[in-house]
């Protein structure tokens, strides 16, 4: 019994382990695109003159154009590859 409770526990080690390095991956990627949406938003922020109350409007308008332009690259990229 103690072998087979030592191969679960190493078996859920490993898995821990893949899991917690991919949740990294996923951060990593959405902390540059969060800073990437709060330029953008800070941009249309002082194109509208810098007046205050509308940030969720701005990073609400911020995330829709890089996901936009995210979208056009990979169809992009994905024409590229096909030819």
């Amino acid at each position: 019994m103690k072998l087979k409770d030592k191969r679960s526990e190493t078996s859920g080690l490993h898995a821990d382990t893949t899991v917690q390095s991919l949740t990294d991956d996923i951060s990593a990627n959405r902390a540059a695109n969060c800073d990437e949406i709060r330029r953008r938003a800070y941009e249309i922020y002082l194109e509208r003159g810098g007046l205050p109350g509308e940030e969720l409007e701005d990073w609400l308008q911020a995330e829709r154009e890089i996901e936009s332009a995210a979208h056009f690259m990979r169809a992009k990229i994905g024409e590229k590859h096909r030819s």
